[in-house]
């Protein structure tokens, strides 16, 4: 056995066991495959500017990547400052030495390229790579989505790493030609995602099995299929693609812009509620907000007033009550305040998949006369001085915590207690309650509408609001010391982030049966007078949502929840809302 092989860790050998019960277990179920309306369209990687639309662009929609060509250099000389190390005799975590508690494990000594070396170095990273396939544990991921998301952002953060240049382009030609590797849902702590990415890995080389655009298949036949060579990894490959958070930070890409459009949504939905409950918006004038300047709450209350300009809510009836249930009159609040939690969870995604959570760190171009500490001895240890393999570059490899996913995992579990604990949910569920209470009503739906049937199942709001509470716990925070101890932090983004997503996916299915409520109301305030106006947002989102989900009467009964939530999900709520006031996170312009 080699000896890089005889020094893998004791996590890499335990999620090798793992993954061999697991090649005895049935494939998952079929696979939820992507939409690729952008193929066309082509995402240009840099490592520095990513969004969160284009990671969509690429995992949802099949739009393509290249890198720039400034981040095929970058990537070129941290690769050369690699091997330089190895010939300077520099140790260097995960390449001449061991990972985990085998890190002063001498793997092998002198340049990698070396006659001697190079066969070694070939054959271990080959082995790395087979090994990588059969990590993990199930069921597998079923959805195309979080797969490619998860290796658009690796391709992005790895270009701040040193990966051999088949190796990058391997990635990208993965992307490229929809081969998805089949990959296990577990068996990542948190801090860097080293099964998930082993077994992109593992397709990468022709082991295991992929998808070749939906159609599962052995890698090595997927790969053969697309015109592509299984890769020959080279130097410290499998750390350049395992050693990364990216299936937990693809997944937040994904949650934050779910999260938008469920806010957005969430946003139509209440000033269609207030047209509904014929309301009082003094809440949201300028004399009440005037006492609370918050950015935030302010903006919001301007956003729900412009949707409603124009509406009978502004004109004088001797019907309205002078003060609404407060799940209406605080709605503004919560949602405000979502939106905020909101903006920062998407600050911390845009920011981890734009820069490096890679351990060690490639710091190409630095020097001992750049700070006091990289002078010292300690430091001076890892300096590579370079040569003609960096173009004459120099820099230092240093080990470090760079894949502990902090903050992005604090703001994930913000986000989540934000959207669902008690806050906003609620009170969407709550003020579903209200319309059925003619006190604030002051009429019955069913006195209006002589063929009114009641939409739905009153109880199915409250069931939603409940499984939504029980993702408001915090994964609470723990550490187990293993891998000799030495890995003694977990992070668990994992679990944080799919809860997350459980929540936004609730919250649109609670949103939908708000979205019918509201619509009801509006049909009965339209009955009652019907010249009355209800502001363009609410308008344009009523008539829309009519046209696929009419309103039940006696001869055709029924929820029309499905069609509500297929609407939602379909359709933009943001795309109703023109102009209004600029966001606190938005940039002015002129």
């Amino acid at each position: 056995m080699p000896r890089i092989l005889a020094a893998r860790s004791p996590r890499a050998r335990l999620l090798l066991l793992l993954g061999s019960l697991l090649l005895s277990q049935p494939s998952g179920a079929a696979l939820r495959t992507i939409s690729p309306d952008h193929a066309d369209r082509t995402i240009v990687l840099t490592g520095r500017d990513l969004t969160v639309e284009q990671v969509v662009d690429v995992a949802r929609f099949g739009a393509h990547v290249t890198f720039s060509a400034d981040a095929e250099r970058e990537q070129a000389d941290n690769y050369g400052l690699l091997l330089e190390a190895t010939a300077e005799g520099i140790p260097v975590y995960w390449f001449n030495r061991g990972t985990g508690d085998q890190r002063e494990t001498v793997i092998f000594n002198g340049d990698a390229l070396s006659a001697a070396n190079r066969p070694t170095v070939e054959k271990a990273q080959l082995d790395s790579f087979r090994h990588g396939a059969r990590f993990g544990v199930g069921p597998e991921v079923e959805d195309e989505d979080i797969v490619r998301a998860m290796m658009v952002v690796r391709a992005n953060t790895m270009i701040h790493n040193a990966p051999s240049p088949q190796l990058a382009r391997m990635l990208v030609e993965l992307l490229n030609g929809r081969i998805t590797p089949v990959v296990q849902s577990r068996g990542t702590l948190g801090e860097a995602d080293l099964a998930q990415l082993g077994n992109v890995g593992g397709t990468m080389i022709g082991v295991g099995e992929a998808y070749l655009r939906g159609e599962r298949l052995p890698a090595a036949e997927a790969l053969r299929r697309a015109g592509l060579e299984p890769l020959q990894p080279f130097a410290a490959d499998d750390n350049a693609l395992t050693s990364s958070n990216a299936y937990a930070v693809g997944q937040a890409a994904l949650l934050v812009h779910d999260a938008e459009r469920a806010l957005d949504w969430a946003d139509v939905s209440y000033a269609m509620a207030l047209d509904g409950m014929n309301s009082s918006i003094t809440p949201l004038s300028l004399a009440v907000q005037r006492d609370r300047p918050d950015p935030w709450l302010n903006w919001h209350a301007a956003r729900t007033l412009g949707m409603l300009r124009g509406s009978y809510l502004f004109d004088v009836d001797p019907t309205r009550i002078i003060q609404d249930p407060e799940s209406l009159r605080a709605s503004s609040i919560r949602q405000a305040s979502t939106w905020q939690e909101w903006a920062l969870l998407r600050d911390a995604v845009v920011f981890q998949m734009n820069s490096s959570d890679h351990n060690p760190a490639v710091a190409r171009g630095l020097g001992p006369e750049d700070s006091w500490e990289l002078s010292t001895p300690q430091l001076m240890r890892y300096f590579v001085r370079g040569g003609p393999l960096s173009h004459g570059q120099h820099g230092y490899i240093l080990s470090n915590a760079n894949w502990d996913p902090y903050p992005l995992a604090n703001r994930i579990e913000s986000f989540t207690l934000a959207l669902a604990l008690a806050n906003m949910d609620i009170a969407v569920m709550l003020r579903i309650e209200r319309f059925r209470n003619t006190f604030f009503t002051v009429v019955a739906a069913g006195d209006v509408l002589k063929d009114y049937v009641r939409d739905g199942d009153v109880y199915a709001p409250v069931d939603l609001q409940q499984e939504i509470q029980t993702l408001t716990n915090p994964v609470a925070p723990f550490g187990s010391a293993i891998v000799g101890t030495v890995e003694d932090l977990q992070a668990q983004t994992r679990l944080k982030v799919q809860r997350a997503r459980q929540a936004v996916d609730l919250t649109m299915e609670l949103l939908a049966f708000d979205v019918l409520e509201n619509a009801l109301w509006m049909d009965v305030r339209q009955a009652q007078a019907p010249a009355r106006r209800f502001g363009p947002a609410p308008t344009a989102a009523w008539q829309a949502l009519r046209r696929v989900a009419a309103r039940p009467t006696p001869a055709e009964p029924g929820s029309q929840q499905h069609q509500a939530l297929a609407f939602l999900r379909a359709t933009p709520g943001g795309g109703f809302v023109a102009g209004g006031p600029v966001r606190p996170d938005r940039p002015v312009t002129r």
